[in-house]
């Protein structure tokens, strides 16, 4: 009966959780059930353990038992204070690492979750086959858990946790400067040898620690490019999360522009409005934003850019994603219009497969693809010639220099950056925010 009340009562914050997130969050609705099954699932490892946690001193009972529904609470508590106190309010910390540590708590108890539906099925499985053999056979509970199955679970549940620490307060800043270099044969002359620096995702709705995106920014400069694409997403909820940060980002130097598209984020659709207009007007601050700072916003454009006789185009276009929970706002045609025989042609566009399923069909003479959108899942392994994340069964292309084969000329290329900043998960754990530094030339390089 006790067994029963309690779940009853967790189910029903699970629930109610469920309802005002969709509410508040309707872009993460898709998202939303997982975590409300992951909350029905705590309460199930929770039954599992609470006899043994119930024979222990009262101190040590107390502090495991606050430990172990620490992310429920927070949940809870945060949902209540933002009831008074609106998310997009609380300070940058607050509101990103907060939810990580909610976030951080709930992935690593899936180990020990799955430990324990297989030791209940091998459990199950048992007292089947003995009362098949047996007849009536023994009582369920004669059938005890796999001591070794639930210790594992329990084992890899800690090592990650450990981990997902580290890449919260320490390998989320660990920026990696990635150069590669691009030949295109058609590159005029006074171009061979061209810089670009390419940033993404920064996020600043997450940057709880502005003094390392400082750091970023100085390592941007150190690198002294002729050009910066920004490939989208600085914001995360709004155009408010990127403010605070205006004079930092001002500070960001090229020779010849800054150069940036909007990402999937900084459209607003991340959280509920009061009204149409309200989310217009937010929009229009973010591009007010990018003028002050200085930097080219291209929304379905292109800008030439000329040194001497020669030229080259940059285009920009606004977020396409094959998914329909991404806007499909980009327009290349439009982007493109004007420059079509110019032979250097630079597209920046945030989500990667709009590569495929826009650009290689219908515009292949965009020589080049700048793209973010990924974070490379913020997660994965790139050493000894292993190139592996959990992005990739999600996309086609997430991460570093990809090309699609052209007859008679050069391929096309698409360059996807692992991103400067987070979202959802404050950390980054073996793939680290990345500044990439291009170089374009006309020839390989001996």
């Amino acid at each position: 009966m006790k067994k029963t009340l309690l779940f009853s009562i967790l189910l029903c914050i699970a629930i109610l959780i469920f309802l005002i997130l969709i509410r508040v969050f309707p872009k993460n609705a898709s998202l939303l059930p997982a975590l409300l099954v992951l909350m029905i699932l705590d309460g199930y490892l929770w039954f599992s353990i609470v006899s043994r946690i119930e024979r222990l001193r009262p101190g040590v009972r107390y502090l495991l038992t606050g430990f172990y529904w620490l992310p429920l609470i927070l949940l809870v508590s945060s949902i209540i204070t933002g009831i008074f106190v609106p998310f997009l309010s609380w300070q940058v910390s607050l509101r990103t690492f907060i939810p990580g540590l909610i976030l951080t708590t709930y992935i690593c108890k899936v180990f020990p979750i799955v430990s324990l539906v297989c030791a209940d099925l091998i459990r199950t499985f048992r007292f089947w086959g003995n009362s098949f053999t047996h007849g009536k056979g023994s009582a369920f509970g004669y059938f005890v858990r796999n001591r070794w199955i639930l210790m594992t679970g329990w084992l890899l549940g800690g090592v990650f946790f450990i981990l997902m620490m580290l890449g919260m307060f320490w390998w989320n800043f660990n920026y990696t400067v990635r150069k590669q270099t691009i030949v295109l044969p058609e590159l005029p002359k006074s171009f061979d040898g061209l810089t670009i620096v390419q940033i993404s995702d920064i996020h600043l709705g997450s940057w709880g620690c502005p003094s390392e995106l400082d750091k970023a920014i100085n390592l941007v400069n150190a690198q002294k490019p002729d050009l910066i694409f920004f490939t989208g997403d600085m914001a995360n909820y709004s155009t408010r999360d990127v403010i605070p940060f205006e004079s930092m980002l001002k500070h960001i130097k090229s020779r010849l522009g800054i150069f940036a598209i909007l990402g999937n984020h900084d459209y607003g659709d991340y959280i509920t409005w009061t009204s149409a207009t309200e989310k217009l007007k937010d929009m229009d601050d973010l591009i007010s934003f990018y003028h002050r700072l200085g930097w080219k916003l291209l929304m379905n454009e292109h800008y030439i850019l000329k040194n001497d006789r020669d030229s080259i185009a940059i285009l920009g276009i606004q977020n396409w994603g094959m998914t329909k929970r991404f806007q499909r706002l980009g327009d290349v045609e439009e982007a493109e219009r004007g420059v079509k025989n110019m032979d250097i042609q630079l597209l920046l566009t945030h989500d990667p497969t709009s590569w495929k399923a826009l650009v290689c069909n219908t515009y292949r003479n965009i020589d080049v693809c700048f793209s973010g959108h990924t974070h490379g899942f913020q997660f994965g392994f790139e050493r000894w010639g292993i190139h592996w994340s959990p992005a990739q069964y999600l996309y086609d292309q997430w991460g570093g220099l990809y090309s699609e084969p052209v007859p008679g000329s050069h391929p096309l290329y698409l360059y996807v950056n692992r991103g400067l900043g987070s979202i959802g998960y404050p950390g980054r754990i073996g793939m680290p925010p990345e500044i990439t530094l291009f170089t374009l030339r006309r020839e390989e390089q001996k």
